[in-house]
């Protein structure tokens, strides 16, 4: 097996895709099936939830209200479209708005110039950090960054600006020795009044982890300390890029600040209509992609791995691959790829924070990764818990789970192929699983259904080699149960459903024995 490290070209993820599923999927009607589920999960009214909540503290009530003042209320969107286009391809259906913005910022490129004019040398030794802001001044520009290591302190994007490199791993753009922890390397110029029409391309960024030594933590706050940092911008692009050991995140699709005012509301200054494709990161202290409080992202042909988890205290790293976070909405996954992760994917929020939602996953490889797929709202989980009014609409097509492990990014974590916590109307159409059959797994369950899911529709779902673990699917039950749950054409018979679940059908899957 390939071993997917930070050589793995993610542009072939379609391809192994067919390879490990052994399917040739019609990716136009596997994609008409799944969203016709979740139209039905849309429309089914869900077993009612439990609540014995407890009292915020009042110093917790106290911080949410400051974070109002800089919050505005959350929506649920109407989901993305997803379409495939006539190569084959899949695409958002605001892509096009995408594209028509793409032709606007070449023809707003006024001048090229190259940043060895102003003064850069490629040496990996010169401080280039003003030849590139005189290079890319006010913007309008097109900024062409040849093959050597460029230092710098930091890059700062004026909006209709395109920064080109020569590749990845012949162009590289280094952060300073001197440059403070919470540096980001390259970022757009107003996180405040936002910018717009950027495009960065053909390049690795090096966030010189090395310079900090020893120290344990890596990371500052918010959106610093990351490769590259979007905050706050409409029409971006990050085309062939590599995030090399950044104190937090690679790549940081975000709003200006991150935002803690609690269920129901969402940072102001989101970013939106970005599109990252071909990207690369390993070394990251928390997590390879994250998005923020941010609309209409799409992420393909993408791949992280081995992250440090320095961003965290030793052996409680969640350091997630691809972590659609806080406040997210409407983000499309295609194609992408993820190794020795905490989470492959992890679609998520804090407890003071809203959920992502309307995430769609179409193609995805998790190799080795503690927990492949993880979808929850921290804090909403248990009867003492106040109900999540985010925690909606994921829907997930032709994925592919192998040799889930344990990590010791997080100690006390068990492997997973798949947990949903919190979630309501999730489809989950055509999941291949496969294990290793001599790793132990000491009975844990392979798919988690638990802490209040509701809606939840499991259909294709593929599993061998895990000889040593326990259930293929768990539906926990108890006063957190998962309900109202769907398991359609499943190859394996170890289902288990807990006490008092009350509504779960089971369908295709003559030979079933279900445990409760």
């Amino acid at each position: 097996m390939a071993t997917y490290d930070k050589t793995h070209d993610p542009r072939k993820n379609k391809e192994i895709l067919e390879q490990i599923t052994r399917k040739q999927l019609d990716m136009k009607k596997a994609i008409q099936e799944t969203e016709h589920l979740f139209e039905q999960c849309r429309q089914t009214p869900h077993s009612p939830i439990l609540e014995k909540a407890q009292s915020l503290p009042f110093s917790e009530k106290i911080k949410e209200c400051l974070f109002r003042l800089t919050a505005k209320r959350s929506r649920i969107l109407e989901p993305t479209r997803i379409h495939v286009d006539g190569e084959g391809k899949v695409i958002p259906d605001w892509k096009d708005k995408l594209d028509q913005e793409y032709v606007c910022l070449i023809e707003n490129i006024k001048t090229e110039v190259n940043v060895v004019d102003y003064g850069a040398i490629g040496d990996g030794k010169t401080d280039c950090t003003a030849a590139f802001k005189k290079a890319i001044g006010k913007g309008r520009v097109k900024v062409i960054v040849p093959p050597g290591v460029f230092i710098t302190k930091e890059i700062r994007l004026s909006s209709w600006t395109w920064l080109m490199g020569s590749g990845k791993g012949t162009t590289t753009i280094k952060l300073h020795d001197q440059a403070s922890k919470g540096t980001r390397l390259i970022t757009n110029a107003n996180h405040w009044r936002g910018n717009h029409h950027l495009l960065v391309e053909g390049m690795s960024l090096d966030w010189n982890v090395e310079r900090l030594g020893n120290e344990a933590k890596t990371s500052t706050w918010g959106n610093h300390s990351s490769c590259l940092t979007f905050a706050n911008i409409t029409y971006g692009w990050v085309k062939d890029v590599e995030g090399i050991n950044p104190g937090l995140h690679c790549f940081d699709i975000s709003s200006t600040l991150y935002n803690y005012a609690g269920d129901g509301y969402r940072a102001r200054g989101g970013s939106q209509y970005v599109w990252l494709d071909h990207v690369t990161g390993f070394g990251f202290g928390d997590d390879g992609i994250t998005t923020h409080h941010s609309d209409y992202i799409f992420i393909s042909n993408s791949h992280m791995c081995d992250p440090s988890g320095r961003a965290h205290r030793q052996g409680f790293s969640n350091s997630n691959g691809i972590e659609v976070d806080d406040g997210s909405r409407n983000v499309l996954l295609v194609n992408n790829s993820s190794a020795r992760c905490f989470g492959g994917v992890e679609i998520k929020a804090h407890q003071d924070s809203s959920a992502a939602s309307n995430v769609q996953i179409v193609g995805h490889i998790s190799v080795h990764d503690n927990r492949a797929f993880n979808f929850r709202h921290i804090g909403h989980h248990k009867i003492t818990d106040i109900e999540s009014k985010s925690a909606f609409n994921i829907i997930a097509v032709n994925l592919a789970a192998i040799s889930p492990i344990f990590t010791e990014l997080y100690n006390s974590s068990t492997p997973r192929g798949m947990v949903v916590s919190a979630y309501k109307n999730v489809v989950i159409n055509h999941f291949t699983l496969v294990g290793d059959p001599d790793y132990d797994y000491n009975g844990n369950p392979v798919i988690a259904l638990q802490y209040r899911a509701r809606n939840v529709i499991l259909n294709n779902i593929s599993v061998t080699d895990f000889n040593k673990a326990g259930a293929v699917i768990k539906v926990y039950g108890g006063e957190n149960r998962a309900d109202s749950i769907k398991i359609r054409n499943c190859s394996s018979e170890k289902i288990k459903i807990g006490l008092e679940v009350q509504n779960f059908s089971i369908e295709n899957l003559e030979s079933a024995k279900v445990y409760f």
